[in-house]
């Protein structure tokens, strides 16, 4: 587990040593980091969502936000994307993103299911771009 954020929690008669990834959910082998946004937002991959279907490569990734998002209604600590990509073509597709209003991932915020999912050559540092370059061996 690499610590992404580091903070001094006191109490009591000692001090703890937590990172950001402490409270995230379980970034273990099943959730590795695979990248960052440019703001040093850290991309985990849910293998355990790994779907494919004939040229499509379907999969969901979490971004855990460094620092909350301020949002209408309050403040979004990070998102779950579920993208498909296509290799042969260089395309990659957003079907679902979820915006979370707590750090652990369980009030949703703000939700878009897409119903036709328009393909296109992911966008440099963005999360389809990510799960492109993880899934799509070079």
């Amino acid at each position: 587990m690499t610590p992404t954020l580091l903070r001094l929690v006191a109490g009591g008669a000692g001090i703890a040593l937590l990172s950001l990834a402490d409270a995230l959910p379980a970034q273990s082998a099943s959730m590795p980091k695979v990248g960052a946004l440019a703001r040093g937002d850290a991309v985990l991959f849910e293998s355990r969502t790994l779907k494919q279907s004939g040229d499509d490569i379907t999969a969901t990734f979490r971004t855990v936000f460094v620092k909350p998002a301020k949002a209408p209604g309050g403040e979004w600590f990070g998102s779950r994307t579920v993208v498909t990509v296509r290799c042969k073509a260089g395309t990659a597709a957003v079907k679902e993103n979820r915006y979370y209003s707590d750090a652990k991932f369980t009030k949703v915020a703000s939700e878009k299911i897409v119903g036709v999912p328009g393909y296109a050559a992911p966008v440099p540092g963005s999360v389809p771009a990510i799960a492109f370059k993880h899934l799509c061996p070079s």
